[in-house]
């Protein structure tokens, strides 16, 4: 069911459930992370990101991680977030979708403003989802796709941080429905406080790239922000200029 867009004001901010510091031993398996706690005991968290992680799974930083004992979870503990020496970073794959959410809802990505429903999980023509999709009476349908981006070189975010095909197959939809007649936008959302801009990162998968300047040439908008992220929450702050 489309969710009501609210007037501007509204609260956009993600809190964190109570954080656990240790230090980070290793991520393996992709999903898994081995963690010493401060008063030494090991435990082994789930790690909810499925990418490579470069630059953010340094093993002996300080991490942050949740508790979470329910008994049908085989792993009662989440990775959330890791000290890197410029910033916290957000590992949580899932924040993205929701943060960005919650910032069209209360109004704090101009360029998205005055839709007045929006929709999650959308299906689109090719056997395809993309996130979100915003619509309002009088205007074209707009379908973002939101991406999670943890890589910083040189102030510059990118993504993505390993060869994605899944993500080169999103681009493709989003040029596909803006050529129907749609608005679309990939959004990247970079889930620390240490870069000044963004771009592709051609030397991990420059097919990728191409895609993606191919999209924008046709019209896809990009969108890259970063966020206020502490111990507390983390909060969309600030808009990346994109480097193409």
């Amino acid at each position: 069911m489309p969710q009501v867009v609210p007037p501007a004001g509204t609260s956009a901010e993600l809190r964190w459930p109570p954080l656990i510091e240790g230090r980070l031993v290793k991520r393996y398996k992709r999903f898994l992370a081995d963690v010493v706690l401060e008063d030494g005991r090991p435990v082994t968290a789930h790690c909810p990101n499925s990418g490579r992680m470069t630059g953010c799974c340094t093993p002996g930083r300080p991490v942050y991680i949740s508790h979470h004992p329910e008994a049908h979870r085989k792993l009662h503990y989440t990775w959330q977030m890791i000290a890197m020496p410029s910033s916290l970073v957000g590992v949580n794959t899932q924040v993205p979708n929701r943060l960005v959410a919650m910032a069209i809802k209360a109004s704090l990505i101009k360029s998205l403003r005055g839709y007045e429903s929006l929709r999650s999980e959308v299906s689109v023509p090719g056997r395809s989802r993309l996130d979100l999709m915003l619509s309002a009476p009088g205007r074209r349908d707009c379908f973002v796709e939101i991406k999670n981006c943890t890589l910083v070189q040189d102030r510059t975010a990118m993504f993505p941080d390993a060869p994605t095909e899944r993500g080169r197959r999103h681009l493709e939809r989003l040029r596909q429905l803006k050529a129907m007649g749609n608005r679309t936008v990939i959004f990247f959302l970079v889930q620390r406080m240490d870069a000044g801009r963004f771009g592709p990162a051609d030397s991990i998968d420059p097919l990728y790239g191409k895609l993606l300047r191919r999209a924008v040439a046709s019209g896809v908008e990009i969108l890259a922000y970063d966020v206020d992220i502490n111990l507390e929450s983390i909060s969309i702050a600030n808009r990346l200029e994109p480097v193409l």
